[in-house]
């Protein structure tokens, strides 16, 4: 009986001390300031989100998954940033865009709700652009990172973007048409409506025509699937190239009509051409390709090595990225665009979107692509592009070297 008495005491103290244990790590908070104030490691709360906004689905999916890519590759090796002596786990909220100006308000509106520190994105400057006074009104930093359209930061001091931006590349552009491939006459091409398409298809024809040459201008409506009269018509008035800084979707189509024609004219595209999917195309055509881009493979070895072992490590990324472990530029985007987000939240030692937001302004990292500054609207100070040229017979990017504009 005194044995049966011990053991049940000794069972009371054991639940006693437990329960007392519980109690004391319930309390704990992961207040950053509270934590700078003791040198205390909190709880496992103590983490920083980073929202996502990207297109995951409809026709920039490819392009957005790619973007995305990057970034999670960035996070597998800074996974933790240090705020005020307490190690924060950084965790990426995603929200899908769905490649459409009439989804991404909603989208970025889930973000604000999840309580995210700082957004990456977006892939598609229509999308951001209707998403930029979400994030203004909410007084979260967002940092672009393929979104070219001037207008995306114009007026919206909380958006910032690590790319360079149209009236650069379509002058890249309009230089490569007119020196590069003789080009006098060229048929430009886009989607109604579409921000981006517009926007590089007007600083195109506006260096193009300063050079010489002339312009023609045509645009399908959304959900076209049905290109052979506007490549009919490009050849019928004697161009000498086609331009159309379309989404993947439309451009995967456009190639496949233009080899089905045997089209001969060069085709010029922007950097949301720069796509495996764009390059699988041209596979075993005559197709002449030319893309103007943020990054060529082999740019950075370790960097190349690294991330091709990240997509090769498991069937989702390898999806992702289209397949195979091909880099496309888009992924070095993000890749870069979280490393400034994170080294803005270090900088902040906070993860207050405003403490994070001062000190993107005075960012100066030096990414894969090239260092990272930003000028008053908030734009990568950048003066360099990529050209890649589809080599079809071996489905590879060709180097196409450096371009800039004086």
């Amino acid at each position: 009986m005194k044995k049966i008495l011990a053991l049940l005491l000794a069972l009371v103290m054991v639940f006693a001390l437990a329960a007392c244990g519980d109690s004391g790590d319930s309390t704990q908070t992961a207040d950053p300031n509270a934590a700078a104030t003791d040198g205390s490691q909190a709880s496992g709360d103590n983490v920083v989100k980073i929202g996502v906004f990207e297109p995951l689905s409809g026709d920039s999916g490819a392009g957005g998954r790619q973007e995305m890519l990057g970034m999670q590759y960035a996070q597998s090796l800074r996974p933790t940033v240090e705020i005020n002596g307490v190690e924060y786990t950084i965790e990426l909220v995603p929200a899908d865009n769905q490649s459409t100006a009439d989804r991404a308000p909603t989208a970025a509106a889930t973000l604000v709700s999840e309580g995210v520190s700082v957004v990456l994105g977006t892939y598609g400057s229509s999308a951001a652009i209707a998403a930029a006074p979400t994030f203004e009104q909410a007084q979260i930093p967002a940092i672009g990172v393929t979104c070219t359209n001037p207008r995306v930061t114009e007026g919206n001091e909380y958006y910032f973007r690590t790319c360079f931006i149209d009236p650069f590349q379509g002058t890249v552009l309009a230089n490569y048409a007119y020196e590069q491939l003789g080009a006098r006459t060229v048929y430009c091409l886009g989607e109604s409506g579409n921000d981006y398409d517009t926007g590089v298809i007007n600083y195109f024809q506006e260096a193009f025509e300063a050079l010489g040459g002339t312009v023609e201008v045509a645009s399908f409506p959304a959900n076209n699937s049905d290109f052979s009269t506007y490549l009919n018509t490009a050849v019928n008035m004697g161009a000498d190239a086609i331009l159309t800084p379309v989404s993947i979707a439309y451009s995967t189509q456009i190639i496949a009509q233009a080899i089905s024609m045997n089209f001969e004219l060069p085709i010029l595209g922007s950097d949301t051409l720069d796509s495996n999917a764009v390059l699988a195309a041209t596979e075993s055509s005559d197709i002449g390709l030319y893309v103007t881009t943020f990054y060529n493979e082999g740019g950075d070895p370790e960097f190349d090595e690294g991330f091709k072992a990240f997509i090769n490590s498991n069937n989702t990324n390898l999806e992702n990225n289209g397949g195979n472990d091909m880099i496309a530029a888009v992924s070095v985007m993000g890749f870069d665009a979280y490393n400034v987000a994170v080294d803005a939240i270090e900088r902040a030692q906070s993860t207050d979107p405003n403490d994070i937001y001062n000190a993107l302004k005075e960012t100066n990292w030096d990414g894969i692509t090239g260092n990272i500054q930003f000028d008053d609207n908030g734009d990568a100070i950048r003066d360099l592009a990529y050209i890649k040229i589809a080599d079809p017979a071996n489905v590879a990017w060709e180097n196409g070297g450096t371009q800039t504009v004086a």
